[in-house]
């Protein structure tokens, strides 16, 4: 059982009946789920992953206080805590986990402020340019075990992903850098002699196919120690999971090398396709900075377009 399978079995078991038996005229008012911060909210927990800030538990979202006032608010929260303090062989946890609270009572509103700056999800052109991305994947991953109001289905629907201006622009920033790093600066650092400059220019340019990749998918990108598993289940490019895990994990002696710029040169020529076919039907070329600055140029907004190509890096 995994972190969201534990949770919506603790709400169903414990956390419904008590909402039903309690506040019934509340559920129409409430959101209840879970997502937000921690591997489980992505459905990646494992043992490893659950020797801290793991526990069986969920969010109770309210609406703001002309709605729901404080006191429901704070019977919320005492109802909560008397939840069973154990479930299906884990202990709820009697200290805050790291970065604050997980679960329990919150106000919507203030939840979304502190994930993604905007009580109501909506964010203008400059916030999401600026915005981690891995906050955004937290506003909207992990499952909605109901939402009696529909603030919460709302939200997280504007946030679900970049707006098309936004996702070029981060596009094309991430296609000029995997030019630079890969094609360009790994060879050059090893001419110089420079081997570890050579392997921090493949790490950039895995960093920054990654994100090309995630950007065609139309997906979010976790936080990077979860971007490898995400990837491995990435619809049309998971393949290459198993190849940037190389390109980081191999030396740079003379054969090493030979594969790896051999690689690097493969992997631009794929992703340059799928821009042509995913972002610029119809156009060609394998060169990929020559294609960072068409996909720029593609962009309407022409505020956006105008910005540095890596505004959005």
């Amino acid at each position: 059982m995994n972190g969201l399978e534990l949770s919506r079995a603790f709400y169903e078991q414990h956390g419904k009946p008590m909402l039903e038996r309690e506040f019934p005229e509340l559920l129409d008012t409430i959101a209840v789920g879970l997502f937000g911060s921690g591997s489980e909210c992505f459905g990646y927990d494992d043992p490893i992953s659950r020797d801290h800030d793991f526990e069986p538990g969920f969010l109770i979202l309210l609406p703001g206080e002309d709605v729901l006032d404080r006191r429901q608010e704070f019977l919320l929260e005492r109802a909560y805590a008397k939840l069973p303090t154990s479930f299906e062989g884990f202990e709820r946890q009697k200290l805050l986990p790291v970065g604050g609270a997980r679960h329990g009572v919150f106000r919507t509103a203030e939840f979304f402020e502190k994930k993604v700056g905007a009580p109501d999800g909506v964010l203008d052109w400059r916030q999401w340019l600026s915005i981690p991305e891995q906050a955004l994947a937290e506003a909207t991953n992990g499952t909605l075990f109901c939402d009696g109001y529909g603030e919460v289905t709302e939200i997280r629907a504007r946030l679900r992903y970049f707006p098309e201006a936004i996702r070029r622009k981060r596009l094309a920033g991430h296609l000029l850098l995997m030019a630079q790093s890969g094609p360009y600066n790994y060879t050059r650092c090893l001419r110089h002699g420079e081997t570890g400059a050579a392997q921090l220019a493949a790490g950039e340019f895995v960093r920054g196919a990654m994100s090309v990749c995630f950007l065609l998918a139309g997906c979010y990108q976790p936080y990077y120690k979860w971007s490898f598993r995400a990837l491995r289940e990435l619809e049309g490019f998971s393949e290459y999971a198993a190849v940037f895990e190389r390109l980081l994990s191999t030396g740079n002696t003379a054969p090493e090398s030979a594969e790896k710029t051999e690689t690097i040169e493969r992997i631009c020529r794929e992703l340059c396709a799928e821009v042509c076919v995913r972002i610029l039907p119809g156009q060609t070329g394998s060169e990929m900075e020559p294609l960072a600055y068409a996909v720029n140029d593609s962009i309407r907004d022409s505020e956006i377009r105008n910005l540095h190509i890596l505004a959005a890096i």
